[in-house]
């Protein structure tokens, strides 16, 4: 019986490649059939499993996707940090919400990592004060401080090249701007191990 989940290749190929005469042999048919897993993992499940379990602490769900070999990777991150017992014991607890006879999955809790782009409006909010390194839609990417988040965009505050009345030469002036997200390529902590 064939179902949704069945596909088959099928190849003709001569079963004597070595006088390969034309015309003298009928081709040989191999016919492969595959099973694909039609069961996929909802990835807002988890996210809701993750979250419900991440309550009452400072940690929070910034992403999570699902191959379709379902092959799971789950990023939290942290108001402050995240340790691995945290995402060990986060990731027994998601697999113990899933029945593993019904649904066969692999499971990788882990955390945005310094340097990995920000996703979230809650990881742009920690990091209110510190530097960030942004790329533009423009492809200008800015180093700067941030000084605000809200829902619509990010304030920037940094120095850049300016023409100055009376001066020859154009002068670095602190500029602060505001750039909506819609504009935002990627954001990322920049890091100065100056």
């Amino acid at each position: 019986m064939l179902g949704g989940s069945d596909f088959f290749r099928i190849f003709a190929v001569s079963k004597d490649r070595v006088n390969d005469v034309r015309g003298r042999e009928s081709p040989y048919f191999m016919v492969i059939r595959h099973r694909i897993s039609t069961i996929m993992i909802d990835i807002d499940k988890i996210t809701q499993v993750a979250a419900r379990n991440l309550e009452g602490t400072d940690m929070f769900v910034v992403g999570c996707t699902c191959s379709p070999s379902n092959e799971i990777e789950l990023t939290i991150d942290s108001d402050t940090s995240v340790a691995i017992d945290a995402c060990v014991a986060l990731s027994r607890a998601i697999e113990a919400e899933f029945d593993r006879e019904a649904e066969d999955f692999s499971l990788t809790v882990m955390s945005a990592g310094i340097g990995s782009e920000l996703r979230t409006l809650r990881q742009y909010r920690k990091l209110v004060g510190g530097s960030v390194e942004v790329l533009l839609a423009s492809g200008v990417k800015i180093l700067a401080k941030l000084d605000a988040v809200d829902d619509d965009g990010i304030t920037l505050s940094y120095e850049e090249k300016q023409a100055v009345e009376g001066k020859k030469r154009k002068q670095l002036v602190k500029v602060t701007r505001t750039y909506p997200f819609a504009e935002i390529k990627s954001t990322r902590e920049w890091l100065d191990f100056k």
